[in-house]
């Protein structure tokens, strides 16, 4: 017989990149935090800075150095104009990358918006034992990515293997 897991709540920190977004219009980061909560997982922190890639480096530096965060979302900046910035100041961060997460968001994000979906720089990676997980500012994105891909693999439950199951290992050396 199979044993069912049971759910493991994690703690979350969710970044806005946005030189526009305020708490009052930032509708990607309140979807991220709303579905985050409705799983069962707890949002520590929630904030919002501008497309400038040293702020959002520092931001997510200290959320990688504090053990309470188990994993970060971070809608935003994923584009390609001059001002998208948050894949350069995340990536050198990253201790691993998930290179199969920004290729899966796109091959689903292909069946709603067609060929724009070349212009998402979307990334994951591990960094500290924290996971990291670099969404565009669209909610649609933003939905697609936790409902498709962030969510199962934040779940213990889900089979054959998920990313929780993995934390007690990430530090190893």
């Amino acid at each position: 017989m199979s044993q069912e897991r049971t759910f493991k709540p994690l703690h979350l920190a969710i970044l806005t990149v946005s030189d526009t977004r305020t708490f009052e219009t930032d509708t990607s980061g309140l979807l991220l935090q709303q579905s985050a909560q409705q799983e069962g997982h707890e949002v520590a922190i929630r904030r919002i800075v501008p497309d400038d890639r040293y702020l959002i480096r520092a931001v997510v530096s200290a959320w990688i150095a504090d053990p309470l965060i188990t994993a970060i979302v971070t809608t935003g900046g994923t584009g390609v104009t001059g001002r998208d910035g948050t894949p350069e100041a995340v990536g050198v961060l990253l201790d691993k990358t998930l290179e199969g997460f920004g290729e899966v968001f796109r091959a689903l994000s292909f069946q709603d918006i067609g060929t724009s979906t070349i212009q998402s720089r979307a990334i994951a990676g591990v960094a500290n034992g924290t996971f990291i997980f670099c969404l565009p500012g669209s909610s649609g994105a933003c939905r697609l990515g936790w409902d498709s891909l962030i969510r199962p693999q934040l779940d213990y439950r889900t089979k054959p293997c998920n990313l929780v199951e993995l934390m007690p290992r990430l530090l190893e050396t």
